[in-house]
C-alpha cells in the first residue's frame, strides 16, 4: 500500500496498539499523519494474550477512552467475555477485563484506521531516523524500499520488532513475532544519535487444539452476567457474548519434566541475555523460583468466537517443542493435547525511558517520541496509553504548544509515564494498582469524570460525548447529596440488615453505606424512583464515594499539599554538578535523568529527602534570579 506524498506533520512507525493510538490521535487533532507498518492487515494484532484489561490495565483502558482513544471501543465491539476482577477486594482495585476475538479486534482497528480522515497507511519498514545536520531535530525516516518521508514529529512504536530474535529450545531465528520479520536498522540509527539501548525478553504460550482437550475435567470460568462496558460511548446494558474459559493445574509430574529439561532451555543456558517480566515468568522460571509449589494454574482461553485454537495462559515457555508437549500431557484434561504452535521467547531492543521527557519526547532529539515496548513496557494497555500521549504531544510540538502531561494524582497514565521516565528499571514494566499512591482517587469507574474534560479541551472528545459525561457527573453529585442528607429510621432496616448493629438513631444513607458489609443493593427499596432508574454502575460509583468519603477527602488534601512543591519546574539547563550541597549520588542521578519537576526528582532512586530539600531551595533561587 503506497502513498503519493512524502511530507507529513506526524509520522508513526509501527502498527501495534501504541502506533494505532498515536496515529489516530494525531490525525484527529488535524495533523497530516502517516502510519508506516509492515502489514496493514495486521494492525492491532493481539500477538500474545487475546485479552484487554485486567488488574490496573483495565483502569488504563478506561482512561484511554476518556481521553478520546480507541482501545475501549474496539474491546466492547469485539469482546467475547467480560469480567470484573478483584470483586472480593476494595473498589479501588476492581478492574475490568475482556477476552477478545483477536481477528475481529484487528479487523476493527484496520477499518478505523483506513477510514480516519487525515491518516495515510503505508506498508514498508522504517530503517533509519533522519535528523537535521546538527543531529538535534527530527526530519523524517527512510524505509527499506528506499523511500524517504519527512515530518517535524516522529513517533516510534516498534514493539518487539527491533532486532527481534525468537527462541524455541536450541533454535533461534530473527523475527518480530512468529511469521513476521524483525526490524533492522532503527536501533543502529538511534545509537549513532547517542541513544543508549538494551535487550529485554518476553514470551508467549503454546496454542493448542480445543478438539484435543477434555474440557469436562477442568473448572469452567464464565464471564459476568451483566458486564460493564469499557467505553463511555457503549450502552450500559450491552449484551456481549460470554465464551467460556477453563482452569486446570500443572502438577509434580509436569514440573519434573520441565526441571529435567532445563539444560535445553535458552533461558537457563545463557543463550537468552535479555531480562524478562518478573510478574509474568515462563513456566520453567516458575518451576525453579517456586520449587515449593506443587502446582500452577493454567487458563485455557479461546482466541476468537467458537475458536478451535486455545491460548494456554500461564505457560509461557522457550523450552523445546517436544518438552512443552510432553509436560502439558501430564496436566488434567490435556492428556491428548495437540499443538497448533509451541510457545516461544523473543528478545528485542529497547531504549531506557530515562532518555525521555514526561511528554514522551526524547531528550536527545527534538520532535522524536517513543511509545510502547520500545520504552521497556509490557502489555497492550501500557503501549496504547503511551501511544495516545505520544500522538497528542507529537501533534502539539509542531506549534510549540505546552506538552500534555498527566500527574500521578490525575491518572494511571500519569503514574505509568512518571515511573518510566524517573525510575530506572532493568526489566519490562507492568502496571499494577499498587504503583499508584492515590488509588481511591483513580478508580476505573470515575475515569471519565476525571479525564473527559481534558480530552475535550485537547480536541479528541466530542462536545456531545463530553456533555453526556458532564450530565452524568452532575447526576452522581445529586444522588450523593441525597444519600448524605436523607436519614432512615433503624426500624425500617432491622428486617433487612439484621446482622449489623445499627443503633437507635436515624442514619443517613451515606452513613449506612459506610458500615462494613452494607451495599447499595440492600438499600435499593428505600430509594426514590428517579434514583432506582439509574444504571447500576452509576449507583455503585456514588455508593463507593460515600463509603470511602473520609479517605477520599484525606487523599485530596494530601495531593493539594504536595502539589505546591512537586509541581515546581526545574530549568532544562540546570548544572547539578555545581550543587555541592547535594550528595554525589544525588547529583549523578539528577544529571543523568534530568527531571523536569521537583516531583519527578523526588521519585529518582538515590535522591534523598535531604537532597530534595536543597534542590528545591536552589531551584527557587535560580528561578527568582531569572525573573
Amino acid at each position: 500500500m503506497g502513498v503519493s506524498r512524502e511530507s507529513y506533520d506526524v509520522i508513526v512507525v509501527g502498527g501495534g496498539h501504541a502506533g494505532i493510538e498515536a496515529a489516530l490521535a494525531a490525525a484527529r487533532l488535524g495533523r497530516a499523519t502517516l502510519l508506516i507498518t509492515m502489514q496493514v492487515e495486521a494492525l492491532g494484532r493481539a500477538s500474545c494474550n487475546p485479552a484487554i484489561g485486567g488488574l490496573a490495565k483495565g483502569h488504563l483502558v478506561r482512561e484511554i477512552d476518556a481521553l478520546g482513544g480507541e482501545m475501549a471501543k474496539a474491546t466492547d465491539a469485539t469482546g467475547i467475555q467480560f469480567k470484573m476482577l478483584n470483586r472480593s477486594k476494595g473498589r479501588a482495585v476492581w478492574s475490568p477485563r475482556a477476552q477478545i476475538d483477536k481477528h475481529a479486534y484487528s479487523n476493527y482497528m484496520v477499518d478505523v484506521c483506513k477510514s480516519q480522515t487525515g491518516l495515510d497507511l503505508h506498508e514498508d519498514e522504517a530503517v533509519a531516523v533522519l535528523t537535521t545536520t546538527d543531529l538535534k531535530t527530527i526530519s523524517g525516516v527512510k524505509t527499506r524500499t528506499g523511500q524517504t518521508f519527512y515530518a517535524p514529529s516522529l513517533v516510534l512504536t516498534n514493539g518487539t520488532f527491533l532486532n527481534g530474535l525468537i527462541h524455541i529450545g536450541d533454535k533461534n531465528f530473527s523475527a518480530g513475532r512468529i511469521g513476521e520479520s524483525a526490524s533492522v536498522g532503527i536501533t543502529e540509527s538511534l545509537v549513532t544519535l547517542g541513544f543508549k539501548t538494551g535487550r529485554l525478553k518476553t514470551g508467549t504460550p503454546p496454542r493448542i487444539k480445543r478438539s484435543s482437550v477434555d474440557l469436562s475435567k477442568m473448572v469452567l470460568q464464565s464471564g459476568d452476567e451483566n458486564p460493564e462496558p469499557f467505553s463511555f460511548s457503549s450502552p450500559f446494558d450491552f449484551n456481549p457474548p460470554n465464551e467460556a474459559c477453563y482452569i486446570t493445574n500443572t502438577n509434580i509430574s509436569t514440573h519434573k519434566i520441565i526441571a529435567d529439561a532445563l539444560d535445553s532451555s535458552p533461558l537457563f543456558t545463557g543463550v537468552i541475555k535479555g531480562i524478562g517480566p518478573r510478574y509474568c515468568p515462563s513456566i520453567e522460571d516458575k518451576v525453579v523460583r517456586f520449587s515449593d509449589k506443587p502446582s500452577h494454574q493454567l487458563f485455557l482461553e479461546p482466541e476468537w468466537t467458537h475458536s478451535d485454537q486455545l491460548y494456554v495462559n500461564g505457560y509461557s515457555s522457550s523450552l523445546p517443542e517436544a518438552v512443552q508437549l510432553a509436560s502439558l500431557k501430564t496436566v488434567t484434561g490435556l492428556e491428548k493435547v495437540e499443538f497448533i504452535r509451541p510457545g516461544y521467547a523473543i528478545e528485542y531492543d529497547f531504549f531506557p525511558p530515562s532518555q525521555l521527557k514526561a511528554s514522551l519526547e526524547t531528550k536527545h532529539v527534538e520532535g522524536l517520541f517513543f511509545a510502547g515496548q520500545i520504552n521497556g513496557t509490557s502489555g497492550y494497555e501500557e503501549a496504547a496509553g503511551q501511544g495516545l500521549i505520544a500522538g497528542i504531544n507529537a501533534s502539539r510540538s509542531i506549534d510549540r504548544a505546552e506538552p500534555f502531561v498527566l500527574g500521578r494524582q490525575e491518572a494511571y497514565l500519569g503514574v505509568l509515564i512518571d515511573d518510566l521516565v524517573t525510575k530506572e528499571s532493568d526489566e519490562p514494566y507492568r502496571m499494577f494498582t499498587s504503583r499508584a499512591e492515590h488509588r481511591l482517587l483513580l478508580r476505573y469507574d470515575n475515569a471519565h469524570f476525571r479525564l473527559s474534560q481534558k480530552g475535550f479541551d485537547l480536541g479528541l472528545v466530542s462536545q456531545t460525548n463530553n456533555q453526556l459525561v458532564v450530565e452524568r457527573k452532575s447526576l452522581a453529585g445529586k444522588i450523593e447529596d441525597y444519600f448524605e442528607n436523607t436519614y432512615i429510621k433503624p426500624e425500617r432496616l432491622r428486617n433487612l440488615i439484621s446482622s449489623q448493629p445499627l443503633g437507635t438513631e436515624s442514619q443517613s444513607i451515606a452513613n449506612l453505606l459506610r458500615h462494613p458489609g452494607i451495599e447499595i443493593t440492600q438499600l435499593q427499596y428505600l430509594l426514590p424512583s428517579w434514583i432506582q432508574a439509574c444504571d447500576p454502575p452509576l449507583l455503585n460509583l456514588v455508593a463507593t464515594n460515600c463509603k470511602y468519603r473520609g479517605y477520599i477527602e484525606r487523599e485530596r488534601l494530601q495531593v493539594e499539599r504536595l502539589s505546591k512543591h512537586l509541581s515546581v519546574k526545574i530549568p532544562g539547563d540546570t548544572d547539578y554538578a555545581s550543587m555541592k550541597a547535594i550528595s554525589f549520588e544525588g547529583r549523578q542521578k539528577l544529571a543523568r535523568i534530568q527531571p523536569e519537576t521537583i516531583g519527578q526528582a523526588s521519585r529518582i532512586s538515590g535522591v534523598s529527602p535531604a537532597d530534595l530539600s536543597i534542590l528545591l531551595i536552589l531551584i527557587r533561587k535560580i528561578v527568582s534570579r531569572e525573573t
